[in-house]
């Protein structure tokens, strides 16, 4: 099991998530858009199912999740949503090969993500994908790391697009659709020789949030 991690930056911070983060995500929860494409709990029960879920994943070493914060430096950091680590992958290496290692994953995706409408174009995500694509890189050294998206959702897709990921494929029933649907997935993904041009273009991107912030 990978050791619980806080991501900390100047607008986001993860942390691990808890039963106790149940309240303020069914608050988070209720600040959505009339539409969106990713499953998210409604009410105290379907929350507390959802955040038991989860952990229950931790406990396995199959997910590291997080609960995600808006941080106020004058007041309480507020939490708006959440994210995950998933799909974990340590490879067996032939013997003696170079690359195998112990411990740290060897590829991941992140997923699971959602956030409440007034966190949403502000900066908040670009952050988030940016503390957790640093981790995956830099501390654990992954291969490569994967995100997924309904295939209709558009806006998702130009997003992730943005990051720098490339697209691999589209997977057909691949999950549970949100409007109950089997749906069909756009798979991408960005290996690590990508990783240091993506990172800039991240943190151009936050630099010029900040600017008309």
């Amino acid at each position: 099991m990978l050791e619980s991690v806080v991501l900390q930056g100047a607008l986001v911070r993860l942390e691990p998530l808890g039963l106790d983060h149940v309240g303020p995500l069914v608050e988070a929860a209720q600040d959505r858009r009339s539409f969106e494409w990713t499953f998210t709990p409604d009410g105290h029960d379907e929350m507390t199912a959802y955040v038991r879920e989860a952990l229950d994943k931790v406990d396995a070493g199959a997910h590291v999740a997080f609960a995600t914060l808006e941080r106020h430096p004058k007041g309480a950091d507020r939490v708006v949503g959440a994210t995950r680590f998933c799909e974990i992958e340590y490879w067996q290496w032939p013997p003696g090969a170079t690359h195998q290692r112990h411990g740290v994953p060897d590829v991941v995706d992140i997923g699971y993500t959602w956030l409440a409408s007034a966190a949403q174009r502000t900066g908040v995500n670009t952050e988030a994908k940016l503390l957790m694509l640093a981790h995956a890189f830099e501390v654990w050294g992954v291969h490569r790391v994967g995100l997924r998206t309904d295939v209709r959702n558009m806006k998702s897709w130009a997003a992730i697009e943005r990051i720098g990921c490339s697209l691999d494929g589209i997977m057909r029933a691949d999950r549970p659709g949100a409007d109950d649907t089997v749906r069909t997935s756009a798979r991408f993904s960005m290996v690590a020789a990508q990783w240091p041009a993506a990172k800039q273009r991240l943190v151009d991107r936050l630099e010029a949030h900040r600017s008309v912030s």
